[in-house]
């Protein structure tokens, strides 16, 4: 299935775990995010990996 969004909630420690995992998709200020501009089709695998490893569940990802 292909991811068609992503998403942190409100449960992000900003550990930056999400950042190193996969850079071209999240970014840590405070908290962490999706980058406005990435390209999700291209980093699923990284992506999913950063999901699985987030030690709070707060990447959130929708798939079809």
């Amino acid at each position: 299935m292909a991811i068609e969004r992503v998403w942190i909630n409100e449960d992000c420690t900003g550990c930056g775990l999400c950042e190193t995992t996969c850079p071209d998709v999240f970014q840590l200020n405070d908290q962490a995010s999706v980058k406005a501009d990435a390209d999700i089709s291209a980093n699923e695998e990284l992506i999913k990996q950063a999901a699985e490893e987030c030690p709070v569940e707060a990447i959130q990802v929708e798939e079809s």
